[in-house]
């Protein structure tokens, strides 16, 4: 039988495994299976922790189409505190080596338990080659795309993943009617997360996101990290904003060339596969 653990950073919903201690299947047919909400645990996808060579651990998190990300804001937070969960660690700063480099993460206790966890997400990345998108300037801020033959206009920025952030006035419409053709956006040659914005004053806004791989999820803590930056590049808000999503507050800060995150972490059930089911 294989040991899981569910968790959550503000509704974005992981299976976590130990790696280290089990054998994980990282197939994609697998990682399908136990993220269906319907016949599996029922998450936005897999989160193994493991063992590294040059940091604390080592993360990798797949999406619930079984593709791999590289980055996971939510989900590094919620990693994190599994370690020191489980016992894995008793460090309350972490070294996290993930497809998008090393992530320090600090643990935020109260009696004894973590609750929040703040991550230093490092430096936000402009040069479109680099996010990647295809685009001619040297940035890419508050400029036009078309899809499905209306012009948005917004500003792509990579976390380690790659997003495109489009300030609106009313968030309330059907994002999965337009969040795939984002998604596979020609423009995009690694696809996209994308991010609608709508600023409530220049500390505080709300967002909804759709996830390449998963579809629209209650919050991405990338995403966030993404939105409160180009907000900032666009002189719509200040370097320390709270970022309301579906599933809750992140606190995201821009300092000196760096972007912090810090929110939640929280465990809401374990148990065990019966892996004849999973095969």
């Amino acid at each position: 039988m294989l040991q899981f653990t569910k968790m959550e950073g503000i509704g974005n919903d992981y299976v976590y495994m130990d790696g280290i201690h089990q054998k994980v299947p990282l197939n994609a047919e697998f990682i399908k299976q136990i993220s269906d909400r319907h016949f599996g645990i029922g998450s936005d996808g897999l989160i193994v922790i493991l063992e590294s060579d040059v940091a604390d651990f080592k993360m990798r998190m797949f999406n619930l189409d079984g593709s791999e990300g590289k980055m996971c804001g939510n989900g590094i937070r919620c990693f994190a505190k599994f370690v020191y969960d489980e016992h894995l660690t008793k460090k309350t700063t972490l070294k996290i080596e993930t497809l998008s480099g090393i992530k320090t993460c600090e643990l935020i206790l109260k009696d004894g338990q973590v609750t929040d966890v703040r991550v230093d997400m490092g430096a936000p990345i402009l040069k479109p080659q680099d996010i990647p998108v295809f685009y001619d300037g040297e940035t890419m801020i508050h400029q036009p795309i078309e899809i499905e033959g209306k012009t948005y206009y917004g500003t792509a920025v990579s976390m380690g993943n790659p997003h495109f952030v489009i300030e609106t006035d009313d968030l309330d419409f059907d994002l999965a009617a337009i969040g795939p053709y984002f998604e596979h956006a020609e423009i995009f040659p690694e696809s996209v997360n994308t991010e609608f914005v709508k600023i409530l004053d220049d500390t505080h806004v709300k967002m909804r996101v759709w996830e390449r791989g998963s579809g629209e999820t209650w919050a991405c803590g990338t995403g966030a990290c993404a939105v409160a930056y180009a907000c900032y590049l666009n002189k719509k808000c200040q370097n320390k904003v709270d970022v309301e999503l579906l599933g809750g507050h992140l606190q995201i800060e821009y300092r000196d060339g760096t972007i912090f995150m810090t929110g939640p972490a929280r465990t809401t059930f374990r148990g065990y596969l019966q892996e004849e089911n999973y095969e």
